[in-house]
């Protein structure tokens, strides 16, 4: 196991009616913009809630945010909290809407082009206004991370960046807020936390039994628990398990101690960013298809992932590895995400133009190895058509 020094300064406040501690944590003389996606919160009760728990208080609401965030909408957002003097910003939706409400809070006290913070990931932050989440979508882990990634549609660009001056002072994780999603959102939130878990997981072994014992625990939950939430979308346990463990894979326990991977979604990325495909679609596209393009070098790591996920132990590490690949495959395509470019329409015609932006982007080296190149990744995409 590496050495390494972990710190997660976010207070959860997790299950039913904890909407309600947003009295608790925003000061009371805060000015706080509420940020929102498509408006589904005004339907299912959450932004009732949200209301009733800040009243008294002064807050604005900044809605529309884009299921990939905007850049072009996030600046409007920065416009106003500046006009309005905004202090405080509270993210309720998804990754998405807590990605863009952290753009905003960087960016809001940013001097200079706002871009640059995507360009140079985050390495030029050094404040941002204060964050607190509501989360309605399990998925992305945002509500309990550094990270945001943000598209600039204008050209096509999907950048990330990681502060730790916009990690969310506390995130508000209660099952109930999912009940109302429609059956896309809940596969695409089940793969995208899965894919998270295995960024972190299928490299190579360095002996990292507790992050290994506690990544393969979520992802056989994952496995358990993904095909009931899409059958019975209001068992509030289920909802339960599968927001926790999204939060879990992406808060920075897994990646403790161990090499991580994240090709599959520097090439995820771009697909969306040229393509429009959700986020979980392209994973689902590459993530086996870098499994195989790379199958020697994490071999050792798969055939761990066949016998205790999958529970297969027969065959040499060979023949477990492509045996976990195949059931891989049929767990994405069994929540809805097929891990083919074809069943979204696509075909070769992508592979130059991904290429071309990664290496535009100074992404060619990529993997827990960085010996993948723009040129492997044409390969990779050549093996999930």
């Amino acid at each position: 196991m590496d050495n390494f020094t972990y710190f997660n300064p976010t207070r959860i406040h997790f299950g039913q009616g904890q909407i309600a501690q947003l009295t608790n944590e925003i000061p009371s003389d805060a000015r706080i913009l509420i940020t929102y996606g498509g408006g589904s919160i005004k339907k299912n009760g959450v932004l009732e809630q949200v209301h009733a728990a800040l009243a008294g208080r002064h807050f604005l609401e900044f809605g529309g945010i884009e299921a990939n965030p905007h850049f072009e909408t996030l600046m409007k957002a920065v416009a106003l909290v500046k006009a309005e003097g905004i202090d405080f910003i509270l993210a309720v939706g998804g990754g998405s809407v807590i990605d863009g409400s952290k753009f905003i809070a960087a960016a809001a006290r940013y001097q200079g082009d706002a871009w640059e913070i995507l360009q140079t990931y985050g390495s030029k932050v050094t404040e941002a206004l204060p964050l607190g989440t509501v989360l309605t979508l399990a998925a992305t882990g945002s509500e309990m991370n550094a990270g945001a990634v943000v598209t600039r549609a204008e050209t096509q660009d999907k950048l990330f960046f990681h502060s730790v001056h916009v990690q969310p002072r506390f995130s508000i994780l209660d099952p109930v807020t999912t009940f109302s999603l429609p059956p896309r959102q809940i596969a695409n939130g089940v793969v995208d936390a899965f894919v998270h878990t295995l960024e972190q997981y299928s490299t190579y072994p360095v002996n990292a039994k507790v992050q290994d014992r506690i990544a393969e625990g979520l992802l056989r939950t994952l496995i358990e628990e993904g095909p009931k939430a899409l059958a019975n979308p209001q068992d509030y346990d289920v909802r339960a398990n599968l927001m926790w463990s999204a939060t879990m894979a992406l808060n920075g326990t897994l990646s403790t101690g161990v090499p991580t991977d994240w090709a599959t979604h520097m090439i995820g990325h771009e697909l969306t960013g040229l393509y429009g495909l959700d986020h979980a679609q392209t994973l689902a596209i590459v993530q086996t298809a870098v499994w195989k393009y790379k199958l020697a070098a994490k071999q050792a790591k798969l055939a761990q992932y066949a016998e205790r996920v999958f529970d297969l132990r027969d065959g040499s590490d060979e023949q477990k590895a492509l045996a976990a690949i195949e059931q891989t495959e049929a767990f994405f395509a069994a929540m809805g995400n097929p891990p083919r470019l074809s069943a979204y329409g696509l075909g070769e015609e992508v592979i130059e133009p991904v290429a071309a932006k990664l290496t535009a982007h100074g992404h060619v080296a990529l993997g827990e190895h960085t010996d993948i190149t723009p040129e492997d990744v044409k390969a990779i995409l050549r093996l999930a058509l």
